[in-house]
């Protein structure tokens, strides 16, 4: 068996700090400031998601932000795949946003709901072609024998829809994650990091530094 050992390896973190002064007091105006400031970053929308099954297994995978506003952060997606499934099950979920180069992270927690048919109908209306065929051509997360089947599934999508006008499928659905806590985190030297938690209250959001 090979071994990896990476206990040597080190990394400084020095591109900048996070002060309370430097913080809206509003969540999602700092999550928007920081977004702005990530755009040019490579798949600066990209978003880890995690959820639970119902064994208490977690699981995560990459999805892409859509759109916000202050009702939460939004994504499209397939009911049936595991992530699907697993919110089906059990709503609550995860979000992180991490961008290297900034040695930033943003991490969400909240409860996570569907968004209506319109909104799901708009957004696939929206996308390429070759989004839509490969939407409909495929049942996400399902097991499949090969490549060529799942080439042979698109094709047989293309045949019924030759002018390209594809229906979404009634599983693809949009998501919506209603966060009840936001951690801003900033790499600082010596892993003494910043980290902040917003957490709603009464009287709306309040802030707290955290130890890194």
């Amino acid at each position: 068996m090979t071994q990896i050992d990476h206990r040597q390896t080190r990394r400084d973190y020095s591109r900048g700090s996070l002060r309370r002064a430097d913080l809206a007091a509003d969540p999602f105006v700092q999550l928007g400031r920081w977004l702005a400031e990530a755009e040019d970053q490579p798949d600066a929308t990209a978003m880890a998601l995690a959820t639970v099954n119902d064994h208490g297994q977690p699981s995560q995978r990459m999805v892409l932000l859509k759109h916000l506003d202050t009702r939460g952060l939004c994504w499209y997606s397939d009911t049936r795949s595991q992530k699907g499934r697993e919110l089906a099950h059990n709503p609550r979920a995860c979000l992180l946003f991490f961008w290297a180069p900034l040695e930033r992270q943003i991490r969400l927690e909240g409860i996570v709901e569907r968004l209506t048919e319109a909104e799901a109908e708009a957004y696939f209306r929206s996308r390429p072609p070759g989004s839509r065929l490969a939407a409909a051509a495929s049942h996400q997360s399902a097991p499949i024998a090969g490549r060529d089947a799942l080439e042979a599934r698109l094709k047989a999508v293309q045949e019924r829809h030759p002018d390209g006008d594809v229906p979404r499928p009634e599983s693809w659905i949009g998501f919506r994650l209603v966060p009840e806590t936001f951690e801003f985190w900033q790499g600082r030297d010596n892993r003494l990091h910043d980290r902040f938690r917003y957490h709603r209250d009464e009287a709306g959001w309040g802030l707290t530094r955290l130890m890194p």
